[in-house]
C-alpha cells in the first residue's frame, strides 16, 4: 500500500495581486494570500510581468516566465510539496 496514496494537495485556478498581496483562488473555492514581500521577483516585477502567468502541474503551482518565478500552492498552505 503506498504511503502517499491520500497525499493532500490544492490546485490553483486564478491569480491576482491586491495591494501588497498575492491572492490565489483555489479550485475548491478557497482563497489564499501571501505578502508580495515573500517573493522579491514578483515584488520587483512590472504589472505586465506579474500578469503573464500560467498554471503548472495541473494547478499545483504558478509560473511567471518573464521573471522565472514559481510558486507552489502546497508550500503556501504548509502541505508537503
Amino acid at each position: 500500500m503506498p504511503i502517499l496514496a491520500n497525499r493532500p494537495s490544492a490546485q490553483a485556478m486564478s491569480v491576482e495581486f491586491v495591494d501588497a498581496s498575492l491572492r490565489i483562488g483555489l479550485t475548491d473555492g478557497r482563497e489564499i494570500s501571501a505578502p508580495i514581500e515573500w517573493f522579491p521577483r514578483l515584488r520587483d516585477a512590472s504589472p505586465e510581468q506579474r500578469g503573464n502567468w500560467r498554471l503548472i502541474g495541473q494547478g499545483e503551482g504558478i509560473h511567471w516566465p518573464d521573471i522565472d518565478e514559481d510558486v507552489s500552492v502546497n508550500a503556501l498552505l504548509g502541505l508537503p510539496t
